[in-house]
């Protein structure tokens, strides 16, 4: 079983620079700039904003009145009259923003969705949550970012506590995480080339950065922000965060803000909204998983098989993978169980380099792989991401001629 119903159609996505913590966009409310760079982004392509009969929007850190939901920024890019929800599954929220549209085409409920993904990292809500029966009447509270990426709410560990007990399950030492990291820096570097040709082919550079309230430029960003020089010698000199430990801060990402949107629709309609109607891009099969408690990179090994079953394929068939690898780990575990190339996947980058905005990471990730197959002259390509919660969700497309 697979999606024959639903297409992306070629070029119908874009992306924003993704920018550091506390960098360029931390003044932007993440559901408001989601909107602001829709809706300039179908007007570049002369696509309605009132043509879209649904929308899903993908998030995890509060925003200011975010209570409303997807039907706010919809209005506010112009879709003044389509319904729409919001989802939230941390940093699988990409990848599963794309499921619960395309299953709307797929059963006929839509035939035209516009999939957003926000996020903002910085300036994270602070959150009390009252409790009057509790000793004092004392409620809790929580730095909804930086406390949850620290304390598990199952296990009460932290996000790296998990990376490294994969690292030690597969035996993978510091000098190969190093050995990975570098080679996804090189990789990136290959998109930044001719002046972010291969980023071009998605994202609106230079991007004009809006004021607070979206009345005029505040500045603008030449390419993704936080984006660090990466030598062999500088990452043998940093030690492991934890002690004892195989991780440092050049094997992990780190968090930034940004969006991705993509349009989802039939055949017929994918056609006339690609840039080259010869392209045809087909979402072929979904997967998702769950590991054991704090082993939460080790996921998207599951999630892969799951995915490629779905689409009937196997994963010799596949031409391309992209990954969501918070840490250096996630890859070579699964080079490890799948027997694939860990040097050979993630070309032109992946969010081990250009950061983790959670909601809209995985998205990028996979409108990146779409452009990958294309330059192959097509073929099928899988995206395959963990997330919080120790699961973990994958995604297989495919890029053919008409």
């Amino acid at each position: 079983m697979n999606f024959p119903s639903v297409e992306i159609p070629y070029g119908a996505y874009w992306s924003t620079p993704f920018a550091k913590w506390q960098g360029s966009l931390q003044h932007l409310h993440a559901m408001r700039l989601a909107a602001h760079v829709a809706k300039a982004e179908l007007a570049k392509r002369s696509i309605d904003p009132k043509s879209f009969d649904t929308g899903v929007f993908g998030m995890t850190n509060n925003q200011y009145q975010s209570f409303y939901g997807a039907p706010w920024p919809l209005h506010e890019l112009g879709a003044t009259h389509t319904p729409g929800h919001m989802l939230t599954q941390v940093c699988a929220t990409g990848a599963r923003v794309l499921f619960n549209g395309a299953a709307e085409v797929q059963l006929g409920v839509s035939k035209q969705a516009l999939i957003l993904s926000g996020d903002r990292c910085s300036n994270g809500p602070h959150i009390y949550y009252p409790a009057p029966k509790g000793p004092g009447g004392y409620g809790q509270s929580e730095d909804q970012v930086t406390y949850n990426m620290m304390n598990d709410a199952i296990g009460g560990h932290s996000m790296l506590k998990t990376a490294e007990n994969v690292a030690a399950k597969y035996q993978i030492s510091k000098e190969e995480q190093d050995a990975v990291a570098l080679r996804r820096y090189e990789q990136y570097g290959d998109a930044t080339k001719d002046g972010h040709a291969f980023q071009k082919r998605y994202m609106t550079l230079p991007f004009s950065v809006p004021k607070h309230n979206f009345k005029g430029e505040d500045g603008v960003m030449e390419g993704d922000e936080g984006v660090f020089a990466t030598t062999a010698e500088g990452l043998a000199k940093l030690r492991p965060v934890l002690p004892d430990g195989t991780v440092t801060f050049g094997s992990q990402t780190h968090p930034a803000d940004g969006n991705v949107g993509l349009i989802l629709t039939t055949p017929e309609r994918a056609q006339e909204l690609s840039t080259d109607p010869k392209i045809k891009v087909t979402l072929r099969g979904f997967g998702q998983n769950r590991v054991d408690l704090e082993y939460m990179p080790e996921a998207p090994i599951g999630a892969s098989q799951k995915a490629l079953d779905h689409a009937g394929v196997k994963i010799t068939d596949i031409a391309a993978i992209k990954s969501h690898n918070p840490f250096a780990v996630n890859d070579i575990a699964f080079a490890r169980a799948t027997g694939v190339d860990v040097m050979g996947i993630n070309n032109y980058g992946c969010s081990l380099i250009w950061g983790h905005p959670q909601g809209p990471t995985g998205l990028r990730a996979i409108v990146e792989l779409i452009e990958e197959l294309a330059i192959k002259g097509g073929g099928l390509g899988l995206f395959q991401g963990c997330a919080a919660g120790d699961s973990s969700m994958a995604v297989v497309v495919e890029v053919s001629g008409r």
